[in-house]
């Protein structure tokens, strides 16, 4: 297989061609395989302005993934729905990652969320109110980004979902640098039920509950109203150990052991968190005339989620020595005490008269202390609780006159909300003042578009009418934070102590053991919004295009966009696509286009104070705009667009109506990728030349967004279908590679880290297949799905250690009784693969205590391609009228 792999990585027609026959069980609904025996074709609505395009003979690589796909899928998050169908389409799972839990940035053909476009009914879906700020690996292709959150879109609602793996800017703006995914809305007419329960074979947990539905009512002859709605309760799970100090906090301290968070189980947890939540979809039209309609589709949901945090501890303690190798050095468990517990808070402030050399604000080291072990006896872990709500809603008016010429207006009106809490937290620096629960503000997003597409077919004596293509759109987008809690964010009175010990009656004298003890600021786990802020961005774009078939053999199509921001000034993209009909089994088909991303007002404005532990000490990391200050005096210069180049060439091989086999190449280069900065550590010096560094304090990190380097990725995918038949049975097969491999070009010294580009080039595997096999016999179906990925790093967490190859299964037979009643049983992950585990260190022996990471880690925290969860087996219901 891997040999096979290689040679088609090379190019090589043959070798691509032989991956069919590897006998592997597909299970990729692309649009291939819902081409009928008839010829019935699969209507290609993205990528083109031509209706009368299907997969086979578009000019830019689409699949075309049908409900049916989507909805067999056990999860509930869409994420991971097109995850297991799109080879190219990768999303971490996310442990102990802050907000980026709560809104996962997914990657197409390895570049970040915000270079793939989303649309619903072929209408811009808005952003998330997340900028991905996390500075993890868990992050690692999306640092930096902005994109949709497609978890809010229900699968019950879809009726197919269009992904066209090609640079589309010029044809839809901003963001389509590296594809669109299109998501087709149900308009039929009927009744659909369906009732899933599933749970994780480890422990038992991660309980999975959901509950969906959808109404379709025909409006007579004139239109239609489609409902659906989705109800889902994911319970926690845990992979990993205990910290290897709470194993020691429980040995030294047996009758505080029950007040360690979580216990008996690991004072943090690493896995999914637990989360519920609801999304409604309304998709409706009603003919205004013969040739016209109105039409209204909206999106809205919420939802929940409980995240742990990592834990703090009250002591420091050596690792038994029969761990340590028999030296007899003992070692630290690291991460040791946690800064809240290092030192009491000092409650005594200096006289105001009558005394000399203890000034005012400063305090009196005696025995009036307060010590947050009274609050917390056996340390804590934070939790930290994400509501997301996304409400959108599109209007608009389409139809065609009698000569031809076709229309379609419309509006959007859209809002993502991401409302952050924590709870079981401190802030240090208010010492005995301080809250345990703190509300952070919430992150906004709004959007305003208007959008005008026309077309019109010009007969010119061609092989086809010429179809031109014009359009005008404006867009506008605000983003918020809202002030939070004055403690989530704000320095206590016992931030900084000046320490004074009593020398006689009336004296006072700075104390030399400890003159200054300092308390971090801000909820422990994360600060909260110091300032409302808001920033609003709009933009104008006119485009314009060309289609036709210049011969029977060859059509081609043409581009171009010019589009302005209030913020950015213009730019001009263009695209020209071309297939040819070598003959009806074998085709040629290429595309080249340039493209561009501007910096969201999200990524211009946000500024997030969160903790991070570094060599295992608790770190503030600060990540502010780049005009800040903070920013500035660390180097940071204005953001500006990205620009990119596309370049794809591909063959399409239809033998006959049962097989088909598509092979497209790409190259895709970004120039001025927007990211994330390598951390900078502040030192006493820092603070002493800009004060307001002392927010994010001594050893703190400090980030921002930039401009910092280029990418060049490069790939193949391979899409392959075969259906048949034998007897009363049918056999559908399906197999689907991606070959990725991304790098970075040019970078900034000092701004963009080692770690960083190393992640971009290896956190997601270079190669991946998925391969299904569908069997249908009368009431019963049989489906089958194998997973190939290849081995990946993530050197920002793990640094030196290369993750292994993986093959996963999933099964599930369903029967349909009664004629409207489906039962289906199965299992993903079947064999319960997980990632290998994290390589014990050899230069620290705590490893041996608990079997885990200092942190209690087992398996790498991003859980990799597929998670760190393991097998899952789940039932599930349907009832279709």
């Amino acid at each position: 297989m891997r040999s096979n792999i290689k040679t088609a990585v090379r190019g090589s027609l043959l070798a691509s061609v032989a991956l069919v026959s590897v006998p592997l069980a597909p299970s990729i609904a692309h649009a291939q395989t819902v081409e009928a025996a008839d010829e019935a074709k699969e209507i290609v609505v993205i990528g083109t302005r031509r209706t009368d395009r299907s997969v086979t003979d578009s000019a830019s690589p689409v699949d075309v993934i049908s409900a049916v796909e989507l909805g067999s899928q056990p999860a509930a998050n869409m994420l991971d729905a097109v995850k297991n169908l799109v080879p190219s389409f990768f999303v971490s799972q996310n442990t102990i990652s802050d907000a980026s839990s709560f809104v996962r940035a997914p990657s197409l053909r390895g570049l970040p969320a915000d270079n793939i476009l989303v649309m619903l009914n072929g209408k811009r879906y808005n952003r998330s109110a997340l900028v991905q700020v996390y500075s993890g690996g868990d992050t690692a292709l999306g640092f930096g980004s902005q994109g949709a959150d497609i978890s809010a879109i229900p699968s019950i609602a879809i009726k197919s979902l269009q992904v066209l793996r090609d640079g589309a800017t010029a044809q839809y703006g901003s963001d389509a640098i590296g594809g669109v995914l299109n998501y087709g809305l149900r308009d039929d007419a009927g009744f659909e039920l369906q009732a899933r329960y599933g749970q994780y074979y480890d422990n038992g947990d991660g309980k999975s509950k959901q509950i969906a539905g959808n109404v379709g009512f025909k409006l007579g002859d004139a239109g239609f109203i489609n409902l659906s709605a989705e109800y889902t309760k994911d319970g926690q799970t845990s992979r990993g150990a205990t910290r290897p100090i709470a194993v020691e906090f429980a040995r030294l301290n047996p009758t505080l052991a029950a007040q360690l968070p979580n216990f008996p189980g690991p004072v943090q947890i690493w896995g999914s968190s637990p989360s519920e939540g609801y999304k409604l979809v309304l998709n409706s039209a009603f003919d205004v005339s013969a040739n016209s309609s109105l039409y209204f589709f909206a999106n809205v949901a919420h939802s929940k989620a409980n995240q742990s945090f990592n834990y703090r501890s009250p002591i420091s303690a050596p690792v038994p020595l029969a761990i340590n190798n028999g030296t007899g050095t003992p070692a630290t468990a690291s991460p040791g005490r946690n800064g809240s517990f290092s030192h009491p808070a000092y409650l005594t402030k200096c006289p105001t008269t009558g005394v000399t050399g203890c000034p005012v604000g400063g305090f009196v080291k005696d025995t009036n202390v307060y010590n947050f072990s009274t609050l917390y006896p056996a340390g804590f872990t934070p939790r930290f609780i994400g509501k997301t709500d996304e409400a959108t809603g599109t209007i608009g008016y389409k139809g065609k006159t009698d000569g031809g010429f076709t229309y379609d207006l419309s509006g959007t009106l859209a809002r993502n909300s991401l409302d952050l809490s924590m709870t079981n937290s401190l802030n240090q620096s208010f010492g005995p003042q301080s809250q345990t629960s703190f509300e952070f503000g919430k992150l906004i997003q709004t959007e305003l578009n208007a959008n005008l597409d026309l077309t019109y077919a010009v007969e010119a004596g061609l092989a086809s009418p010429i179809t031109f293509s014009a359009g005008a759109e404006y867009r506008r987008e605000k983003y918020e934070q809202t002030q939070g809690d004055l403690q989530s964010y704000a320095a206590g009175p016992f931030a900084s102590q000046d320490l004074y010990v009593q020398t006689g009656p009336t004296t006072y004298a700075r104390d030399t053991v400890t003159p200054t003890v300092n308390f971090n600021p801000a909820a422990s786990g994360y600060g909260g919004t110091s300032r409302a802020k808001t920033l609003s961005q709009s933009n104008v774009s006119v485009y314009v295009g060309a289609e036709v078939d210049l011969t029977e053999a060859l059509s081609v199509g043409l581009a171009g966009r010019y589009e302005n921001y209030n913020t950015f000034g213009g730019t001009f993209v263009g695209k020209i696509n071309a297939i040819y009909k070598v003959s009806d089994a074998f085709s040629l088909r290429g595309t080249f286009g340039t493209g561009f991303h501007a910096p969201s007002p999200g990524q211009s404005n946000t500024e997030i104070l969160t903790t991070n532990f570094v060599a295992g000490n608790q770190v503030q990391t600060g990540t502010y705009t780049v005009d800040d200050p903070i920013s500035k005096f660390y180097g940071s210069v204005p953001l500006t667009p990205e620009k990119s180049t596309n370049f794809g060439l591909g063959v399409v091989i239809k033998p006959s109506n049962a097989f088909t086999l598509t092979i497209d190449g790409y190259s895709i280069k970004v120039r001025n990728r927007i990211g994330i900065t390598q951390p900078f550590v502040v030192t006493q010096a820092n603070i002493n030349a800009l004060p307001a560094l002392a927010t994010v304090g001594v050893g703190g990190n400090v980030n921002y967004f930039t401009n910092g380097f280029d990418t060049t990725t490069e790939g193949v995918d391979v899409v392959s279908s075969y259906r048949t038949g034998f007897g009363d049975a049918k056999l559908n097969l399906t197999l689907a590679y991606n070959y990725n491999k991304s790098k970075v070009t040019r970078s900034v010294a000092g701004v963009i880290s080692a770690a960083q580009i190393s992640d971009i080039a290896n956190f997601a595997p270079k190669h991946r297949i998925i391969g299904s096999a569908n069997l249908e016999l009368g009431d019963f179906t049989l489906n089958a799905r194998g997973n190939y990925y290849s081995s990946w790093s993530v050197e920002q967490d793990y640094p030196g250690q290369k993750f292994g190859a993986k093959v996963t299964a999933d099964l599930d037979a369903s029967y349909t009784f009664m004629e409207h009643y489906t039962l289906t049983i199965g299992a993903n992950n079947l064999f319960n693969t997980k990632p290998d585990r994290i390589a014990p260190s050899t230069s620290n022996p705590i490893f041996a205590l608990t079997n885990s990471t200092a942190d209690g880690q087992i398996y790498p925290r991003s859980g990799g391609p597929f998670g760190i969860n393991g097998g899952l087996w789940y039932a599930r219901l349907r009832v279709k009228y």
